[in-house]
């Protein structure tokens, strides 16, 4: 799934990056290279017209061999029923759940704890999409600070619990985990 890792090594691969960064892509070439059978779990929920093109603009990127799960807020349920021998799942977005289970007013720690926890025990390979929100600026205010703060506390849990981690900035995967080897000493 990722270069120079062997498949059979990798089970779980976190791919982070900004908006428009290129990372579903990565992450959706990722799967396809797999050979396995393709899930994808949808966290988006369409709540106006500009999200309904966005969503099938993702769908129209896919092809027949993808099944399509949605799982706006019970990710680790679905996570848990989809992660199979034989079976790849690729969730796009963490972020967009997150949203999800913020709107509805959730404990986020304790549903992150949960989907972090869920990692750890999939019966087969699973990639995660997120955003990575710690290098804008600073939200102007409280929501969007919580929303930064929380998405940033996630990341870096996925990014511990997962075997791999990949940034993906400008269309290039950059990998982070496991470290690449440095080609010179400092």
């Amino acid at each position: 799934m990722v270069v120079d890792e062997p498949q059979s090594r990798i089970a779980s691969l976190l791919v982070l990056g900004g908006a428009r960064s290129g990372k579903s892509h990565f992450a959706q070439v990722q799967a396809e290279d797999s050979g396995l059978d393709l899930v994808f779990v949808a966290t988006a929920k369409a709540y106006d017209g500009e999200m309904e093109e966005r969503v099938a603009r993702h769908a129209a990127a896919r092809d027949a061999r993808w099944r399509l799960v949605e799982a706006p807020v019970d990710l680790a349920g679905a996570l848990m029923a989809q992660a199979t021998v034989g079976r790849i799942v690729l969730v796009d977005c963490m972020t967009l759940w997150l949203s999800n289970v913020m709107l509805r007013d959730d404990d986020v720690d304790a549903a992150a704890a949960g989907i972090i926890a869920a990692v750890s025990a999939l019966r087969g390979p699973a990639i995660f999409v997120s955003n990575e929100v710690g290098s804008g600026i600073v939200p102007d205010n409280a929501l969007g600070r919580r929303f930064r703060d929380a998405q940033g506390r996630l990341n870096q849990g996925l990014a511990q619990a997962c075997d791999a981690v990949v940034l993906v900035t400008a269309g290039l995967p950059i990998r982070l985990k496991p470290a690449p080897v440095p080609a010179f000493r400092f």
